[in-house]
Protein backbone atom coordinates (compact mmCIF):
# COMPACT_ATOMS: atom_id res chain seq x y z
CA UNK A 1 0.00 0.00 0.00
CA UNK A 2 1.43 3.37 -0.91
CA UNK A 3 0.07 4.88 2.64
CA UNK A 4 3.01 2.37 4.52
CA UNK A 5 5.91 3.79 2.52
CA UNK A 6 5.16 7.86 2.52
CA UNK A 7 6.20 10.19 5.52
CA UNK A 8 9.30 10.49 7.82
CA UNK A 9 9.54 7.79 9.64
CA UNK A 10 8.95 5.08 6.64
CA UNK A 11 11.21 7.16 4.40
CA UNK A 12 14.19 7.30 7.87
CA UNK A 13 13.74 3.72 8.73
CA UNK A 14 15.77 1.31 7.21
CA UNK A 15 15.52 -2.91 8.31
CA UNK A 16 19.26 -3.15 7.88
CA UNK A 17 22.82 -1.89 6.85
CA UNK A 18 23.30 -1.16 3.28
CA UNK A 19 25.19 -3.84 1.54
CA UNK A 20 28.06 -1.57 0.99
CA UNK A 21 28.20 -0.65 4.67
CA UNK A 22 27.91 -4.21 5.94
CA UNK A 23 31.78 -4.71 6.60
CA UNK A 24 31.48 -1.54 8.69
CA UNK A 25 28.40 -1.65 10.21
CA UNK A 26 29.62 -4.29 12.69
CA UNK A 27 31.13 -1.62 15.47
CA UNK A 28 27.92 0.27 16.51
CA UNK A 29 25.71 -2.56 15.34
CA UNK A 30 25.16 -3.60 19.05
CA UNK A 31 23.15 -0.25 19.64
CA UNK A 32 20.50 -1.24 17.66
CA UNK A 33 17.18 -2.02 19.46
CA UNK A 34 15.62 -1.00 22.89
CA UNK A 35 17.48 -0.33 26.22
CA UNK A 36 16.87 0.74 30.04
CA UNK A 37 19.53 2.59 30.90
CA UNK A 38 20.78 3.85 35.09
CA UNK A 39 22.71 7.09 34.63
CA UNK A 40 24.97 8.19 36.99
CA UNK A 41 26.71 11.58 37.07
CA UNK A 42 29.63 12.79 39.15
CA UNK A 43 29.51 17.14 40.01
CA UNK A 44 32.99 18.73 39.70
CA UNK A 45 32.24 19.28 43.26
CA UNK A 46 31.80 15.87 43.95
CA UNK A 47 28.48 13.34 45.03
CA UNK A 48 26.87 10.70 42.37
CA UNK A 49 23.59 11.28 41.08
CA UNK A 50 21.53 8.77 39.48
CA UNK A 51 18.13 8.26 37.18
CA UNK A 52 16.70 5.81 35.22
CA UNK A 53 16.47 6.43 30.95
CA UNK A 54 15.68 4.52 28.01
CA UNK A 55 17.56 4.46 24.52
CA UNK A 56 16.31 3.52 21.01
CA UNK A 57 18.20 2.71 18.11
CA UNK A 58 17.93 1.85 14.55
CA UNK A 59 19.03 1.87 10.89
CA UNK A 60 18.67 4.93 8.86
CA UNK A 61 18.75 6.32 5.88
CA UNK A 62 18.65 3.18 3.52
CA UNK A 63 20.97 1.42 6.01
CA UNK A 64 23.75 4.10 5.41
CA UNK A 65 23.43 5.57 9.23
CA UNK A 66 22.60 4.43 12.64
CA UNK A 67 20.17 6.75 14.24
CA UNK A 68 19.40 6.61 18.04
CA UNK A 69 17.95 8.77 21.15
CA UNK A 70 18.86 8.94 24.55
CA UNK A 71 16.09 10.10 27.04
CA UNK A 72 16.66 10.53 30.69
CA UNK A 73 14.58 10.38 32.59
CA UNK A 74 12.92 7.83 30.90
CA UNK A 75 9.32 9.00 29.88
CA UNK A 76 7.31 7.05 32.27
CA UNK A 77 9.17 8.53 35.26
CA UNK A 78 8.87 11.99 33.95
CA UNK A 79 7.67 14.73 36.80
CA UNK A 80 6.66 18.19 36.09
CA UNK A 81 8.84 20.38 36.66
CA UNK A 82 11.16 17.97 38.00
CA UNK A 83 14.76 18.53 38.75
CA UNK A 84 17.35 17.86 35.41
CA UNK A 85 19.93 15.38 36.67
CA UNK A 86 23.33 17.41 38.00
CA UNK A 87 26.36 17.03 35.29
CA UNK A 88 23.53 15.82 32.14
CA UNK A 89 20.58 17.50 32.20
CA UNK A 90 17.14 16.49 30.58
CA UNK A 91 18.56 14.18 27.66
CA UNK A 92 15.79 13.66 25.06
CA UNK A 93 18.96 13.85 22.41
CA UNK A 94 19.78 12.17 19.16
CA UNK A 95 23.10 10.97 17.68
CA UNK A 96 23.86 10.39 13.68
CA UNK A 97 25.95 7.80 13.33
CA UNK A 98 27.61 7.74 9.98
CA UNK A 99 30.95 5.66 8.58
CA UNK A 100 32.67 8.09 6.90
CA UNK A 101 34.56 5.75 3.83
CA UNK A 102 37.33 8.45 3.06
CA UNK A 103 38.21 8.38 7.09
CA UNK A 104 37.71 4.65 7.81
CA UNK A 105 35.90 5.67 10.30
CA UNK A 106 32.35 6.67 12.17
CA UNK A 107 31.28 10.09 12.39
CA UNK A 108 29.59 11.45 15.04
CA UNK A 109 26.87 13.86 16.08
CA UNK A 110 24.79 14.55 19.17
CA UNK A 111 22.35 16.88 19.45
CA UNK A 112 19.93 16.94 22.55
CA UNK A 113 17.76 20.20 22.46
CA UNK A 114 16.49 20.41 25.96
CA UNK A 115 20.59 21.89 26.96
CA UNK A 116 21.07 23.13 23.97
CA UNK A 117 23.97 20.66 23.61
CA UNK A 118 25.71 19.65 20.28
CA UNK A 119 28.75 17.50 19.65
CA UNK A 120 30.77 16.21 17.05
CA UNK A 121 33.54 13.29 17.20
CA UNK A 122 35.08 10.57 15.55
CA UNK A 123 34.19 6.94 16.70
CA UNK A 124 36.73 3.79 16.21
CA UNK A 125 37.35 0.53 17.45
CA UNK A 126 39.55 0.09 20.90
CA UNK A 127 40.72 -2.53 22.15
CA UNK A 128 37.02 -4.33 22.66
CA UNK A 129 35.37 -1.03 22.63
CA UNK A 130 34.49 1.80 20.42
CA UNK A 131 36.06 5.55 21.86
CA UNK A 132 34.49 8.32 20.26
CA UNK A 133 36.82 11.63 20.71
CA UNK A 134 36.40 15.14 20.13
CA UNK A 135 35.97 18.65 21.90
CA UNK A 136 33.60 19.85 24.17
CA UNK A 137 31.45 23.35 23.71
CA UNK A 138 34.01 25.33 25.43
CA UNK A 139 37.03 23.92 24.05
CA UNK A 140 37.96 20.98 26.14
CA UNK A 141 38.32 17.26 24.60
CA UNK A 142 35.59 14.97 25.37
CA UNK A 143 35.44 11.07 25.57
CA UNK A 144 32.75 9.14 25.10
CA UNK A 145 33.55 5.08 25.67
CA UNK A 146 31.60 1.82 25.17
CA UNK A 147 32.94 -0.97 26.75
CA UNK A 148 31.61 -4.52 28.25
CA UNK A 149 29.39 -4.31 24.77
CA UNK A 150 27.42 -7.71 25.68
CA UNK A 151 24.01 -9.09 23.74
CA UNK A 152 21.94 -7.44 26.50
CA UNK A 153 24.10 -4.90 28.17
CA UNK A 154 26.81 -2.73 27.70
CA UNK A 155 28.91 0.37 29.52
CA UNK A 156 29.25 3.59 28.39
CA UNK A 157 31.19 6.52 29.83
CA UNK A 158 31.69 10.07 29.29
CA UNK A 159 34.91 11.68 30.06
CA UNK A 160 36.33 15.54 29.96
CA UNK A 161 40.12 16.65 29.55
CA UNK A 162 41.07 20.09 30.03
CA UNK A 163 44.43 19.69 29.73
CA UNK A 164 44.91 18.19 26.16
CA UNK A 165 44.51 14.87 27.48
CA UNK A 166 47.20 14.87 30.16
CA UNK A 167 44.06 13.82 32.80
CA UNK A 168 40.56 13.18 32.55
CA UNK A 169 38.12 13.33 34.66
CA UNK A 170 34.78 11.15 34.77
CA UNK A 171 31.35 13.08 33.89
CA UNK A 172 29.15 10.02 33.25
CA UNK A 173 28.26 6.72 33.25
CA UNK A 174 25.92 4.81 31.49
CA UNK A 175 24.29 1.11 32.70
CA UNK A 176 22.68 -0.23 29.64
CA UNK A 177 20.36 -3.29 29.38
CA UNK A 178 17.57 -4.81 27.20
CA UNK A 179 16.55 -7.97 28.85
CA UNK A 180 14.31 -7.64 31.75
CA UNK A 181 16.70 -7.84 34.43
CA UNK A 182 17.36 -4.97 36.43
CA UNK A 183 20.00 -2.46 36.10
CA UNK A 184 22.82 -2.68 38.00
CA UNK A 185 25.09 -0.08 38.89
Amino acid sequence: MLADTLGLVAALHAEAPAPDRTEMAGLYDFLVGDWRMQVVTYPAEGGRFEAAGEIHAGWILEGRAIQDTWILPARDRREPGGSPLPVTGTWFGTTLRIYDTALQAWRIYWINPPTNTFREQIGRARDAGIVQEGSAGDGALSRWSFTDIEPTSFHWSAELSRDRGETWRLLIDVFARRDGASVLV
